[in-house]
Protein backbone atom coordinates (compact mmCIF):
# COMPACT_ATOMS: atom_id res chain seq x y z
CA UNK A 1 0.00 0.00 0.00
CA UNK A 2 1.34 3.06 -1.05
CA UNK A 3 0.19 5.57 1.58
CA UNK A 4 1.83 2.73 3.95
CA UNK A 5 5.35 3.10 2.26
CA UNK A 6 5.01 6.71 2.48
CA UNK A 7 4.48 6.87 6.07
CA UNK A 8 7.23 4.51 6.38
CA UNK A 9 9.52 6.39 4.64
CA UNK A 10 8.29 9.88 5.96
CA UNK A 11 9.09 8.34 9.84
CA UNK A 12 12.07 6.76 8.73
CA UNK A 13 13.71 10.22 7.34
CA UNK A 14 12.89 12.09 10.22
CA UNK A 15 15.08 10.14 12.33
CA UNK A 16 18.28 12.10 10.46
CA UNK A 17 17.16 14.93 12.01
CA UNK A 18 18.86 16.23 15.20
CA UNK A 19 18.12 19.25 17.65
CA UNK A 20 19.48 22.66 16.20
CA UNK A 21 19.34 21.91 12.35
CA UNK A 22 18.28 24.34 9.64
CA UNK A 23 15.54 21.85 7.94
CA UNK A 24 14.13 22.52 4.30
CA UNK A 25 10.18 20.65 4.46
CA UNK A 26 9.57 19.60 1.19
CA UNK A 27 5.55 19.48 -0.50
CA UNK A 28 3.23 16.20 -1.47
CA UNK A 29 1.86 13.54 0.55
CA UNK A 30 4.83 11.67 1.48
CA UNK A 31 6.81 15.02 2.59
CA UNK A 32 3.83 15.23 4.26
CA UNK A 33 4.11 12.78 6.54
CA UNK A 34 7.70 13.47 7.37
CA UNK A 35 6.24 16.55 8.74
CA UNK A 36 3.90 15.08 11.03
CA UNK A 37 6.92 12.55 12.23
CA UNK A 38 9.32 15.29 12.34
CA UNK A 39 6.62 17.44 14.77
CA UNK A 40 6.23 13.98 16.64
CA UNK A 41 9.82 13.95 18.17
CA UNK A 42 9.67 17.64 19.38
CA UNK A 43 13.55 18.36 19.23
CA UNK A 44 14.45 21.44 20.53
CA UNK A 45 15.75 24.69 18.11
CA UNK A 46 14.74 23.40 15.53
CA UNK A 47 13.82 26.05 12.25
CA UNK A 48 12.01 25.18 9.15
CA UNK A 49 12.10 26.74 5.89
CA UNK A 50 8.79 25.37 3.61
CA UNK A 51 8.87 24.63 -0.21
CA UNK A 52 4.95 25.98 -0.21
CA UNK A 53 2.57 27.47 1.40
CA UNK A 54 0.27 24.14 2.15
CA UNK A 55 3.40 22.98 3.64
CA UNK A 56 3.57 26.25 5.92
CA UNK A 57 0.37 25.72 7.35
CA UNK A 58 0.74 22.13 8.04
CA UNK A 59 3.93 22.74 9.70
CA UNK A 60 2.31 25.78 11.68
CA UNK A 61 -0.51 23.78 12.57
CA UNK A 62 1.75 21.13 14.30
CA UNK A 63 3.81 23.62 16.20
CA UNK A 64 6.99 23.51 14.44
CA UNK A 65 9.34 27.10 14.18
CA UNK A 66 9.34 28.63 10.28
CA UNK A 67 11.70 30.21 8.96
CA UNK A 68 13.07 31.86 5.56
CA UNK A 69 15.79 31.67 3.19
CA UNK A 70 16.23 35.10 3.50
CA UNK A 71 16.79 34.46 7.23
CA UNK A 72 18.25 31.20 7.23
CA UNK A 73 20.36 31.16 3.57
CA UNK A 74 22.05 27.58 4.72
CA UNK A 75 20.01 24.59 5.49
CA UNK A 76 21.47 21.65 7.12
CA UNK A 77 19.06 19.11 5.84
CA UNK A 78 15.94 19.02 3.50
CA UNK A 79 13.41 16.08 2.81
CA UNK A 80 11.31 16.34 0.13
CA UNK A 81 9.10 13.45 -1.95
CA UNK A 82 9.93 12.71 -5.47
CA UNK A 83 7.48 11.92 -8.58
CA UNK A 84 10.33 9.91 -10.49
CA UNK A 85 13.62 8.49 -8.99
CA UNK A 86 15.69 7.74 -11.69
CA UNK A 87 19.56 6.31 -11.87
CA UNK A 88 22.10 7.89 -10.22
CA UNK A 89 19.04 9.49 -7.90
CA UNK A 90 18.58 11.62 -10.65
CA UNK A 91 14.89 13.01 -9.63
CA UNK A 92 11.33 14.59 -11.36
CA UNK A 93 9.58 16.18 -9.38
CA UNK A 94 6.99 19.21 -9.37
CA UNK A 95 3.26 17.14 -9.48
CA UNK A 96 2.67 19.75 -6.60
CA UNK A 97 3.71 22.79 -8.72
CA UNK A 98 6.27 23.60 -6.01
CA UNK A 99 9.17 22.78 -8.36
CA UNK A 100 10.52 26.38 -8.44
CA UNK A 101 10.68 27.15 -4.53
CA UNK A 102 11.55 22.95 -3.84
CA UNK A 103 14.60 23.70 -6.04
CA UNK A 104 15.59 26.94 -4.25
CA UNK A 105 15.41 25.04 -1.23
CA UNK A 106 17.07 22.00 -2.24
CA UNK A 107 19.81 24.24 -3.59
CA UNK A 108 20.62 25.68 -0.30
CA UNK A 109 20.83 22.62 1.08
CA UNK A 110 23.97 20.89 2.84
CA UNK A 111 22.36 17.57 2.00
CA UNK A 112 19.24 16.25 0.70
CA UNK A 113 17.21 13.20 1.42
CA UNK A 114 14.77 11.73 -0.70
CA UNK A 115 11.67 10.39 0.21
CA UNK A 116 9.17 7.99 -1.63
CA UNK A 117 7.01 4.67 -1.78
CA UNK A 118 8.35 1.84 -3.92
CA UNK A 119 6.61 2.66 -7.32
CA UNK A 120 8.65 5.85 -8.04
CA UNK A 121 12.00 3.72 -8.64
CA UNK A 122 12.11 3.66 -12.23
CA UNK A 123 14.85 2.45 -14.47
CA UNK A 124 14.78 5.49 -16.53
CA UNK A 125 13.08 9.12 -15.95
CA UNK A 126 10.38 10.04 -18.32
CA UNK A 127 7.32 8.20 -17.85
CA UNK A 128 5.87 10.51 -14.98
CA UNK A 129 5.27 14.01 -17.02
CA UNK A 130 8.21 16.78 -17.06
CA UNK A 131 6.60 19.78 -15.18
CA UNK A 132 8.36 23.22 -16.18
CA UNK A 133 7.03 26.36 -14.95
CA UNK A 134 6.48 29.18 -16.62
CA UNK A 135 5.80 33.07 -16.82
CA UNK A 136 2.80 33.34 -17.29
CA UNK A 137 2.79 36.11 -19.71
CA UNK A 138 3.46 35.35 -23.12
CA UNK A 139 3.28 31.68 -22.04
CA UNK A 140 1.85 30.10 -25.40
CA UNK A 141 4.75 31.53 -27.02
CA UNK A 142 6.97 30.20 -24.41
CA UNK A 143 5.27 26.57 -25.37
CA UNK A 144 6.51 26.82 -28.71
CA UNK A 145 9.73 27.25 -27.46
CA UNK A 146 9.38 24.24 -25.18
CA UNK A 147 8.07 22.04 -28.11
CA UNK A 148 11.01 23.00 -30.40
CA UNK A 149 13.64 22.02 -27.67
CA UNK A 150 11.09 18.77 -26.65
CA UNK A 151 11.09 17.65 -30.91
CA UNK A 152 15.07 18.20 -30.56
CA UNK A 153 15.50 15.54 -27.65
CA UNK A 154 13.01 12.94 -29.84
CA UNK A 155 9.93 14.03 -27.66
CA UNK A 156 6.76 14.12 -29.88
CA UNK A 157 4.60 15.52 -27.73
CA UNK A 158 4.34 19.14 -26.96
CA UNK A 159 4.36 20.33 -23.27
CA UNK A 160 0.31 21.00 -22.27
CA UNK A 161 -0.56 23.28 -19.56
CA UNK A 162 -1.71 22.25 -16.25
CA UNK A 163 -5.57 22.89 -15.36
CA UNK A 164 -7.72 22.43 -13.20
CA UNK A 165 -11.98 22.86 -12.91
CA UNK A 166 -11.18 26.38 -11.53
CA UNK A 167 -8.87 27.29 -14.45
CA UNK A 168 -5.37 27.30 -15.27
CA UNK A 169 -3.22 26.45 -11.91
CA UNK A 170 -1.05 29.00 -10.46
CA UNK A 171 2.25 28.28 -8.27
CA UNK A 172 2.52 30.45 -5.18
CA UNK A 173 4.63 32.37 -7.01
CA UNK A 174 2.06 33.27 -9.60
CA UNK A 175 3.80 30.98 -12.66
CA UNK A 176 2.00 28.31 -14.99
CA UNK A 177 3.12 24.69 -14.95
CA UNK A 178 3.22 22.82 -18.30
CA UNK A 179 3.57 19.49 -18.50
CA UNK A 180 5.52 17.61 -21.16
CA UNK A 181 4.82 13.95 -21.65
CA UNK A 182 8.64 12.59 -22.57
CA UNK A 183 8.05 9.05 -22.30
CA UNK A 184 11.62 8.42 -22.12
CA UNK A 185 14.20 11.09 -21.22
CA UNK A 186 17.34 9.76 -22.85
CA UNK A 187 19.53 12.50 -21.75
CA UNK A 188 18.52 13.98 -18.41
CA UNK A 189 21.19 16.49 -18.03
CA UNK A 190 21.25 17.86 -22.02
CA UNK A 191 17.38 18.47 -21.89
CA UNK A 192 17.64 19.70 -18.57
CA UNK A 193 20.35 22.67 -19.41
CA UNK A 194 18.30 23.22 -22.91
CA UNK A 195 14.83 23.93 -21.08
CA UNK A 196 16.60 26.48 -18.33
CA UNK A 197 18.17 28.45 -21.58
CA UNK A 198 14.47 29.34 -22.58
CA UNK A 199 13.31 32.98 -22.33
CA UNK A 200 10.06 32.65 -20.15
CA UNK A 201 10.88 29.22 -18.12
CA UNK A 202 11.68 29.88 -14.94
CA UNK A 203 12.42 26.27 -13.77
CA UNK A 204 12.18 22.88 -14.64
CA UNK A 205 11.35 19.03 -12.47
CA UNK A 206 14.71 17.19 -13.54
CA UNK A 207 16.64 17.57 -10.11
CA UNK A 208 19.62 16.10 -11.23
CA UNK A 209 23.06 15.84 -8.56
CA UNK A 210 21.09 16.87 -6.29
CA UNK A 211 20.03 13.91 -4.05
CA UNK A 212 22.11 12.68 -1.35
CA UNK A 213 20.58 9.77 -0.37
CA UNK A 214 16.82 8.09 -0.88
CA UNK A 215 14.49 6.75 1.52
CA UNK A 216 12.06 4.25 -0.19
CA UNK A 217 9.16 3.04 2.18
CA UNK A 218 7.99 -0.54 2.14
CA UNK A 219 5.44 -2.23 3.72
CA UNK A 220 7.29 -3.56 6.17
CA UNK A 221 10.23 -0.30 6.96
CA UNK A 222 12.04 1.19 4.44
CA UNK A 223 15.45 0.80 2.42
CA UNK A 224 17.70 3.01 1.27
CA UNK A 225 19.73 4.29 -1.91
CA UNK A 226 22.90 6.25 -2.15
CA UNK A 227 24.04 7.85 -5.57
Amino acid sequence: MSDLQKKNAGEAAAQYVEAGMVVGLGTGSTAAWFVKALAARNLPDLRCVPTSERTADLARELGLTLSTLEDTPRIDLTVDGADEIGPGLALIKGGGAALLREKLVWEASARCICIADAAKVVPALGTFPLPIEVVAFGHKTTANRIADVLADHDIASPARVREAERGLIRTDGGNLIYDAACKLIADPARLAADLKSLTGVVEHGLFLDLTDLAVIGTDDGFDTINP
